[in-house]
């Protein structure tokens, strides 16, 4: 037997693994370049996690828009552990569940879990229901800016701060001077329209009377079972059953389909986000700083 003929049985093996090998590699292509296609047409529910401290909304905004717009996604479901953040960013995330319910027609439940205070209730407030473990840390419905004043400590090692400005309010906040009861005053009045605009945004979102809201906005925190009874929430459970109540409200019959995207991996994230409330909190903030955030 020649070897010619030897190696004509291995040809067609060997075009077989090379074409399952290509496979392979062109299936993983397309779930990395697209982490959530699914060709099977069925009724699904996006799982979405707001974690740690709120600092930048766009990724959040991006996939409210991008689930919202999907015809298959009957129901969203927002698993909020978080003390809050910034106002900004956690003003951003709750219009953009607004738009999700009032644009897209689609049901929005929050899941909350160990913690989900300040800003994390404000993007709360925007869905079409809330559920909070007993346990859950929630409310503390407020603002806060937190300033440093370093005179002096600058005037024991020599350092002379040097400020030319014009408006007799430029360098409101600065850590380098003594606020004055003139800056005290406009940044109340700043902290009072911000704190307002919480309270106005929670009594829309729970139907709730404005004199009902500022009743329990002063700041205080909540377990899940004193905001129910405040009206802060709906019903008590787990993320399970927020999972369940999403939907029977978006009319989706047995066991309902959840995916959950995939989040790119950031230190940035690991270190800001999750771990950020954790670290020792150094109070130096050059300029002024307004937060939805649990000061503890």
């Amino acid at each position: 037997m020649t070897e010619s003929s030897l190696s004509k049985p291995r040809r067609p093996f060997r075009l077989i693994l090379w074409i399952v090998l290509a496979a392979i590699v062109l299936l993983f292509l397309i779930n990395i370049i697209f982490p959530d296609l699914d060709l099977t047409g069925e009724e699904r529910i996006v799982l979405l996690r707001v974690e740690g401290v709120i600092l930048d909304a766009q990724p959040m905004v991006s996939e409210l828009k991008r689930y919202g717009e999907n015809p298959l996604v009957k129901a969203i479901v927002l698993r909020i552990d978080s003390p809050g953040g910034g106002v900004v960013p956690s003003q951003e995330i709750h219009d953009a569940v607004k738009r999700v319910r009032q644009k897209h027609s689609k049901v929005v439940i929050a899941s909350m879990g160990t913690v989900a205070a300040s800003g994390g209730y404000y993007i709360a407030a925007a869905t079409d229901r809330i559920i909070a473990n007993p346990g859950t840390l929630t409310g503390s419905i407020g603002v806060i800016m937190e300033l440093a004043n370093v005179e002096g400590l600058m005037k024991k090692i020599g350092v002379e701060s040097i400020v030319v400005k014009s408006g007799e309010s430029k360098d409101i906040g600065s850590p380098f001077r003594a606020m004055s009861p003139d800056d005290r005053r406009i940044l109340q009045t700043v902290m009072d329209d911000v704190h307002s605009q919480f309270i106005e945004a929670v009594a829309e979102g729970r139907a709730l009377d404005i004199k009902e809201v500022k009743a329990v906005a002063d700041g205080r925190i909540f377990t899940g079972r004193q905001a129910k009874d405040a009206k802060l929430i709906d019903e008590l459970g787990d993320l399970n059953e927020a999972i369940r109540l999403a939907a029977d409200m978006a009319g989706i019959e047995g066991e309902p389909r959840v995916i959950e995207p995939r989040r790119r991996f950031s230190i940035r994230d690991l270190i800001e986000g999750r771990f950020g409330s954790w670290l020792p909190h150094l109070p130096f903030e050059t300029g002024v700083r307004l937060k939805y955030l649990m000061a503890f």
